[in-house]
């Protein structure tokens, strides 16, 4: 039921699919990791909005921080943006994880990196992270097989 449930949802999505593919491209990282970053941030939900204890929210199928809105409004890219153009969060949200590989190297570092940011005291919360996104990416691999 799971594997039927998950190609529904892949279907669905299939315009979206083009933007996976396209931003893993240019940025260098496995769309299927974009992916599984996405499904642990928003749920795969583009309207999803959170609100984080340091007074922070985080937006969009990417769930964009608002710390990055001030860099992204020069790219002309606003918050009403992150929200309704999924296709321009998932690109967003790969260039944050491709500044975070950069940092760290392609690992599992840079996932958690990606959440919890790089101060050393939030190490702890990225490889919480990491491990969601890591069982999730492991989960849609497999599931992706099938397709």
């Amino acid at each position: 039921m799971k594997r039927v449930i998950f190609l529904l949802l892949l279907i669905s999505q299939g315009a979206l699919a083009n933007c996976w593919n396209s931003a893993g491209k240019y940025y260098h990282v496995d769309p299927w990791l974009l992916f599984a970053i996405a499904d642990v941030e928003s749920g795969l939900n583009p309207n999803a909005v959170g609100y984080n204890h340091d007074g922070s929210r985080d937006v969009g199928l990417m769930q964009i921080n608002s710390t990055h809105f001030a860099e992204l409004e020069k790219k002309g890219i606003d918050e009403y943006r992150l929200i309704t153009e999924p296709c321009t969060s998932i690109m967003v949200g790969a260039s944050i994880l491709s500044g975070m590989i950069n940092v760290y190297g392609y690992n599992w570092e840079a996932v958690g990196a990606y959440n919890a940011g790089l101060k050393p005291e939030n190490y702890p919360q990225r490889r919480i992270y990491a491990r969601k996104v890591w069982a999730k990416y492991q989960r849609i691999k497999r599931m992706s097989q099938y397709r």
